[in-house]
């Protein structure tokens, strides 16, 4: 087995996150949609800039062409215990931000708290029990929905429409930028189902990281961008 130090944001899930993200920015519409993105992904950030500093790390398997599924060791950024410190650290920034705003700081925290918080939820439905309950050598939990692809694949598509149709539905940006913010996400969606199915093993270490932290912010950006409201720059 090859042993790496970094992975690909599209060989893990990652539509199913954006839909997540989609349905609590349609909860709470005056925080732009590409913050709740990156909220919802945060954890992956996290995983993304561990591994680059050696302190994570995921080990690609000899049968990789057939499965398709790295094995992780993410203490720091995917056990439960460090995943409610993530989600606590969002509740904290959105209070103080919301509270400078003069809005609903409670609410918005408790948001905040929640999209983060999604991520590992939606983790422990689809990895092997790889999910620390707090560090490496805790209980590992996880229900391996990916060993029967087909079906992880289509919950996670399930999960990304539905979200996309939520979001759009409540959306008052133009018609134009609903599109293209659907047509995003089908091309994540598409990307995703190509990176658990298709993709060749994972190319160098720095290459691998770098781009899945790029790809994060890309997509947080352009989302933000075309599902602002109507009338904002």
């Amino acid at each position: 087995m090859t042993e790496l130090k970094s992975t690909f944001a599209d060989r893990t899930m990652f539509a199913g996150h954006l839909g997540a993200a989609l349905v609590f920015a349609r909860v709470e519409r005056r925080v732009n949609v590409g913050a709740f993105i990156f909220a919802a992904l945060l954890l992956d950030v996290a995983l993304w800039l561990f591994i680059l500093l050696g302190l994570e790390s995921v080990t690609i398997p000899a049968d990789f062409g057939l499965r398709h599924q790295p094995a992780f060791v993410f203490p720091y950024s995917h056990g439960l215990v460090a995943s409610a410190a993530w989600s606590g650290l969002a509740a904290v920034f959105g209070y103080a931000w919301y509270a400078r705003l003069g809005g609903r700081s409670l609410h918005m925290a408790a948001l905040a708290a929640a999209a983060v918080f999604s991520h590992w939820l939606l983790d422990v439905l689809v990895h092997v029990p790889e999910l620390p309950l707090v560090g490496s050598g805790s209980p590992q939990v996880g229900f391996g929905l990916w060993n029967d692809m087909p079906v992880a694949l289509a919950v996670e598509a399930a999960i990304a429409l539905a979200g996309l149709g939520v979001f759009v539905h409540g959306c008052n940006a133009p018609r134009g930028r609903k599109v293209a913010l659907a047509v995003l996400c089908v091309l994540v969606l598409a990307f995703t189902v190509a990176g658990m199915t298709v993709a060749p093993p994972p190319p160098s270490a720095a290459a691998m990281a770098a781009s899945s932290l790029v790809t994060i912010v890309v997509v947080s950006l352009l989302a933000g961008w075309l599902g602002r409201p109507a009338g904002t720059a």
